[in-house]
């Protein structure tokens, strides 16, 4: 099974650090981070960690990792389920890590970024057990009615200034429909790349057209949830592989 090739970057400015993460945590890839920064934690207690040489890892799965030169335990950490995300703030390349149940929230600021790299780490037997996003897709050209009773696909990888549409397709009332496809939980960073393709199609159409935007996925974080209602898009919960 090909993997994608690994996203690398030396000394890189925070801005050319903040596309590689971003990209990386809506590929799903797994991201690490080096040099020196500060680390704050804010939730079931409160720590502060001065300025020094870390190694951050971010994970698919949503775990967050603080590392320094000694011993084999994170300094600080996130479990899975988390939502990664990256800015620029003032200059400053800042990652933060976010838990809703309870809540808690990792903050990383980096006074500079010495290397930044992102990784297709995925097991091929787990992408085996899971499936893919291509299996997700089949799944809806086959039976439409899984996305919605009415459903009709028109395109795969429909492209807009935005990106790729994976799914353009008319719902029964005739409506324009985006459909996004993730394989596994996602966070708000599904959500903003929906909205951006949805955005897109209403520049593309015409002026009265109607763009939906549906996001499918096994599941969503409690903040995608709520960035879902706030923007007045949709999400279905739909799995790769059917269950047995």
């Amino acid at each position: 099974m090909s993997r994608e090739a690994p996203s690398t970057a030396v000394e890189p400015t925070p801005e050319q650090a903040l596309d590689v993460v971003r990209e990386s945590i809506e590929r799903e890839r797994l991201v690490t981070l080096f040099g020196p920064c500060r680390v704050e934690y804010e939730g079931r207690a409160s720590s502060t960690l001065d300025v020094g040489d870390r190694l951050v890892v971010l994970k698919p799965d949503g775990s967050a990792l603080v590392h320094t030169d000694e011993g084999q335990q994170p300094v600080n950490w996130q479990p899975p389920g988390c939502t990664h995300e990256a800015r620029v703030d003032d200059g400053t390349f800042v990652v933060e890590s976010q838990r809703t149940t309870p809540d808690e929230e990792l903050l990383v600021r980096f006074e500079s970024v010495r290397h930044v790299a992102a990784y297709d780490a995925t097991d091929p037997e787990d992408l085996a057990l899971s499936g893919t996003e291509a299996d997700l897709r089949d799944r809806i050209l086959d039976d439409p009615s899984l996305l919605e009773d009415g459903f009709e696909p028109r395109a795969t990888e429909r492209d807009t200034h935005a990106g790729a549409v994976d799914i353009f397709g008319e719902d029964a009332d005739g409506n324009a429909v985006v459909v996004e496809l993730k394989r596994r939980r996602v966070g708000p960073d599904a959500v903003g790349q929906l909205n951006r393709y949805v955005e897109a199609l209403r520049r593309d159409l015409h002026a009265d057209a109607t763009v939906r935007g549906i996001l499918v996925a096994p599941s969503v974080t409690d903040r995608a949830g709520r960035l879902l209602e706030r923007r007045d898009l949709e999400f279905v919960s739909l799995s790769p592989v059917p269950e047995a």
